[in-house]
């Protein structure tokens, strides 16, 4: 992946650096970026030590994955940010190009006095059918069978969702698809779907403040907002039958085979991967530009923000490469 990520993106800098109209990135003084919250904590880190090395403010808006594909393809930010990826054919028509970020995980996190943290079992097809509103109470013999040992409560299950278009979702939702027939002939995978049952919360941010404050909730959050506030999530039973904890290891285990080079467009999706330690509901996040920038300075900057040496470095000051790796693998250039 390394080599091929590398010189995509010395083309498309180096189609910016001999654009007739930029005199170098001088004079830019502010990027702007819309979509994901996945990769919100990490880029938010990233573009505070930005800032102090270059100057240049990054002024990112955590609306979603599918707030950010729409500012981009308006052209009314400098660059867009999703969870979901886009297919070589869209990004053509939208004179778009992607590149992956950072990758991490989807985790179903639960509120449930009395249950020890970590401990809580479910298999794909419990989820979907929890997801489904086919099981209710948390005390059903389905989720019981998994989980000898515990005692679950007598408590009815409240389910939450993303109510903004969501890459996270995308993400979730593709994993439902693979491993349950019935959410994918009923429900499908998307960014936004038609949810059975539950109720919705804007953003990771509003999904993990329902769950922290309703008892018997579940719901999905990408795993840095699980570590930040703190809550109990659920172990996975993953493709090869073992029974997985969300950690790095595991989200990089769940890459381990995906063949950057032959994925056109750097279309890739990590669900359900084969492997021993794959967490089941991985994935990357991408970051959108434009093929041909109208403002190649500002350009110039997104990229080098994005993919460069100043990343780097923005990375080993800012104390956020602990973050990553605690909840998210950076995926290097």
């Amino acid at each position: 992946m390394s080599s091929l990520f590398h010189r995509t993106l010395i083309g498309v800098v180096a189609a910016v650096i001999l654009a007739p109209s930029i005199a170098g990135a001088a004079g830019v003084t502010e990027i702007s970026g819309a979509g994901a919250t996945f990769p919100y904590p990490v880029y938010a880190k990233w573009a505070e030590k930005y800032h102090n090395l270059h100057g240049v403010k990054m002024n990112y808006q955590s609306i979603g994955s599918g707030g950010g594909i729409k500012q981009i393809k308006a052209k009314t930010v400098d660059f867009g940010a999703s969870d979901a990826p886009l297919k070589a054919e869209e990004l053509d028509s939208a004179g778009l190009m992607q590149f992956p970020m950072v990758m991490g995980g989807v985790v179903p996190v639960v509120n449930l006095p009395g249950v020890p943290h970590g401990k809580m079992k479910l298999s794909g097809q419990v989820l979907a059918d929890i997801f489904l509103g086919k099981i209710k109470n948390w005390n059903d013999s389905r989720i019981a069978a998994l989980n000898s040992g515990i005692k679950l409560p007598d408590t009815r299950i409240a389910v939450i969702h993303r109510a903004d278009g969501s890459g996270t979702t995308w993400i979730y939702t593709n994993y439902l698809s693979k491993v349950s027939d019935e959410w994918k002939s009923k429900v499908g995978n998307n960014k936004s779907v038609a949810w059975p049952t539950g109720f919705g919360g804007m953003g990771n941010e509003g999904v993990a403040s329902y769950v922290r404050r309703i008892k018997g909730a579940i719901g999905y959050v990408e795993y840095a907002y699980a570590l930040q506030n703190k809550m109990n999530y659920a172990l996975l039973k993953n493709r090869a039958g073992h029974y997985v904890a969300p950690t790095s290891k595991n989200f990089q285990a769940a890459a381990a085979g995906a063949d950057w080079a032959h994925a056109k467009g750097f279309y890739m999706v990590l669900t359900d991967q084969p492997g021993a330690n794959s967490w089941p509901i991985t994935g990357a996040t991408f970051i959108l530009v434009y093929k041909t920038q109208a403002k190649p300075a500002t350009g110039k900057a997104v990229l080098r923000r994005g993919a460069g040496k100043s990343r780097a470095r923005a990375v080993r000051r800012s104390g956020s490469k602990k973050l990553a790796e605690q909840s998210i693998g950076r995926i290097r250039p």
